[in-house]
């Protein structure tokens, strides 16, 4: 599998304002796309929710695992080796991206299939270009752009 874009970790403060963005709690199962060490999925599950990181470096996701049971959140969270864009993501009541312009325009035609209606769609960074966000707040200077489905 070839990887598209390298792993840059979200600061804390960042995964923090974009999973309060989404609304995110107990009863949503949240999908990172690129999930890098987990950080993410494991912040949700934090919040009660279930969450799904997908990425296609086998050893991030080795890494998110191991990671997830160090917060004792592994029962909350799967961690899958893949290329997001054959992920089944029509589940997801919350989809995080911390991706590049020009992949979120290649991702934006799956998500707006895949995701049902009520489906929040959050974005460390990086915008859905010609789709305007229903929100965006900065963290720590990054912007976080929302859009609900």
């Amino acid at each position: 599998m070839k990887k598209d874009i390298r792993f840059v970790a979200s600061p804390p403060a960042v995964v923090a304002g974009m999973l309060s963005l989404a609304r995110v709690g107990p009863d949503d199962l949240v999908y990172d796309l690129g999930c890098g060490d987990g950080r993410l999925v494991i912040a949700a599950a934090e919040l009660g929710a279930r969450g799904i990181g997908v990425d296609i470096d086998p050893v991030l996701v080795r890494r998110s695992r191991e990671n997830a049971v160090a917060a004792g959140q592994e029962e909350r969270t799967e961690f899958r080796t893949g290329n997001f864009f054959e992920a089944d993501l029509s589940g997801a009541t919350v989809v995080a991206l911390y991706l590049l312009h020009s992949v979120n325009a290649k991702l934006l035609p799956k998500l707006l299939r895949e995701l049902r209606p009520g489906t929040r769609l959050v974005s460390h960074s990086f915008d859905m270009g010609h789709w305007p966000a229903d929100r965006r707040i900065t963290v720590e200077d990054k912007w976080i752009f929302l859009w609900n489905l």
